[in-house]
């Protein structure tokens, strides 16, 4: 019987791996840190995330996390926004905001060019393999 061990990402405890990746203890921690901030964010709509983490003593990370997951709504509460993961100013959608999703794009749009640019330069030089074996072959009969 082969049993699935690791250690807590969280608290470093080794734990038997069943359907998660963190320890049952950090599980309800993290369960209890879900219902205080949704109680929270029930009282007070307004809320920011900074606000509903000094409230709640919840990480903003794991605020951020909720939402992520579609466990913290932010539709009903208009002042809520999380970091995005590249420069970590305030969003309300997505994992990136606008600028960096922009430069994203003109970065990936910019190493297509020079890829294509590259292989546009290759295949002049004798069409390849196949290139090179029509020159032994001698002319078509």
């Amino acid at each position: 019987m082969d049993m699935n061990l690791g250690n807590c990402p969280r608290c470093g405890k080794l734990f038997a791996k069943n359907f998660r990746d963190i320890c049952p203890a950090c599980s309800k921690d993290i369960e209890r840190e879900y219902e205080l901030c949704l109680e929270y964010l029930r009282a007070e709509k307004t809320a920011t995330i900074q606000e509903v983490s000094e409230a709640t003593g919840v990480s903003i990370k794991q605020i951020t996390k909720f939402i992520r997951e579609g466990r913290i709504s932010i539709a009903n509460n208009p002042n809520m926004m999380y970091p995005c993961e590249v420069c970590g100013v305030l969003i309300r959608e997505g994992n990136m905001c606008d600028s960096c999703r922009s430069r994203l794009a003109r970065d990936l749009s910019a190493v297509a060019k020079e890829e294509e640019s590259s292989r546009g330069s290759n295949d002049n030089r004798g069409g390849g393999a196949y290139g090179v074996v029509d020159k032994f072959r001698g002319p078509s009969r």
